[in-house]
């Protein structure tokens, strides 16, 4: 029977060995470099933009931003009912290398997938309606991607920061520049170990376009149900990058100033409701890969470093139980030396909570001020992940008008039968090209 010191050890080891090693690998990723002679240019890339309101100063200012990159077109995707404000702002923004069109509802993965006929590029890059890239983006993007056996590479990310903040924006924006610090050290971190990440992120990505206009692709995409009950709209860049890892193409991240996009995030009351969506988002996908794609077969280091976590991972807990097991283990040692032990315990765990977030109060030193908060809610998203772990089956965006106008379309409710007599129909065609026909039945009942 484990002692409780023993037990300490334990917790201690499957805590903190993910942090040590993480950051041994985040300092030694480097990107994959432009080559001298590149096979691919901007003039193979369409980038497809889904966006619901159409127009806007944030969404002209991320268009400008793309086309100094000069990609061969960029496709916007919008909505019927905003359609002829999207046609007004791209006709004065006096550019010819736009194109637009619409679906009827708000739906990220129809929206994206509506644009496939018209791109006629080796390469797809998606870009969320807020985001500004940096001039030479696209050939550090297309890098790996000279490599046929890539098949998507992903972007480091920054929060766009508020002009004059008030405290309220200023706090919010805090925690959102952490949250993709964060991200960024984990994608660098475990692209280093095995060559996985969390999720690529669908912000700013690039894919190979053949592999998203297969017809296996565009149906798992679009019928992908959780808990065998619904069709989840929800999630795509998660099911992209599985659907990647799954199919044995490898993915790239390029951590690198020129590969940084900026980007916004909630800065207001929202930002609870946005991070109840990415927690759901992080249940349904790190539980199929985990469970149905059996990820940790091929990346047993991501799989520990970030997939199960979503099942493992509750902060206040973890921590209470350390204490409680260092006190337990440790009564019989003499006042100064329990103290003394315990005075580094508690240093090593404050260090923990912005080591690897180091790089951005280096940016911003003003920030170190606002620590505490970070903390606290390090340990209050316990509940956060709790309520998200509960309301699985809620997909709703929750923090953008417009996008949640019907959310019986955005999970509409099908029958086994009716999935199945549609996946029937679409293995008869790829048999017919002499391939097997197995994964998509399998994802989209995971």
């Amino acid at each position: 029977m484990f002692s409780a010191f023993n037990m300490f050890v334990a917790l201690f080891s499957y805590r903190y060995l993910r942090l040590v090693v993480n950051l041994f690998a985040f300092c030694r990723l480097r990107p994959i470099p432009i080559p001298e002679n590149p096979r691919l240019t901007s003039q193979d890339v369409t980038v497809v933009i889904p966006s619901i309101e159409g127009d806007g100063e944030g969404l002209e200012d991320t268009i400008r931003s793309i086309l100094v990159t000069e990609p061969f077109e960029i496709i916007l995707v919008t909505l019927h009912a905003n359609l002829t404000r999207a046609e007004s702002m791209v006709r004065l923004m006096g550019t010819s290398k736009v194109r637009i069109k619409s679906v009827t509802y708000p739906n990220k993965r129809r929206q994206m997938v509506h644009a496939f006929p018209d791109i006629k590029t080796d390469i797809t890059v998606f870009a969320d309606d807020d985001v500004l890239w940096p001039p030479k983006l696209l050939p550090w993007m297309l890098a790996p991607l000279e490599d046929e056996a890539y098949g998507g590479v992903g972007t480091n990310q920054r929060i766009r920061r508020a002009e004059s903040p008030s405290l309220q924006q200023r706090v919010y924006g805090y925690l959102n520049a952490l949250y993709l610090e964060r991200r960024n050290f984990d994608c660098a971190s475990c692209m280093y170990m095995d060559g996985g990440l969390p999720c690529l992120s669908g912000r700013t990505v690039a894919y190979r376009s053949k592999i998203l206009k297969d017809q296996l692709f565009i149906h798992g995409f679009t019928h992908e149900e959780w808990l065998g009950r619904y069709q989840l709209n929800a999630d795509d860049d998660n099911f992209i990058t599985r659907w990647l890892v799954s199919h044995d193409k490898k993915i790239a991240f390029q951590y690198h100033k020129e590969a940084e996009i900026l980007t916004t995030l909630e800065d207001n009351p929202n930002f609870v409701k946005q991070c109840l969506r990415w927690s759901r988002s992080n249940w349904r996908s790190n539980i199929t890969s985990m469970f149905c794609d059996s990820i940790w077969r091929k990346q047993p280091w991501s799989t520990y470093a970030v997939h199960q976590t979503t099942l493992l991972q509750w902060a206040l807990l973890w921590d209470c139980l350390l204490l409680y097991l260092y006190l337990t283990s440790t009564e019989m040692w003499s006042d100064e030396s329990q103290t003394m032990g315990l005075v580094v315990l508690l240093s090593w765990m404050l260090t923990s909570k912005f080591i690897k977030l180091l790089g951005h109060y280096i940016r911003y030193p003003v920030d170190c001020f606002l620590l505490p908060i970070s903390i606290i809610f390090g340990y209050l998203h316990g509940l956060i992940k709790t309520k998200a772990m509960l309301s699985l089956n809620v997909t709703a965006w929750g923090t953008r008008d417009g996008a949640d106008d019907d959310d019986a379309y955005r999970m509409i409710h099908i029958s086994r039968k009716q999935h199945e007599a549609g996946y029937s129909t679409l293995c008869q065609t790829v048999e017919s090209r002499g391939e097997k026909c197995e994964y998509t039945y399998r994802v989209s009942h995971a």
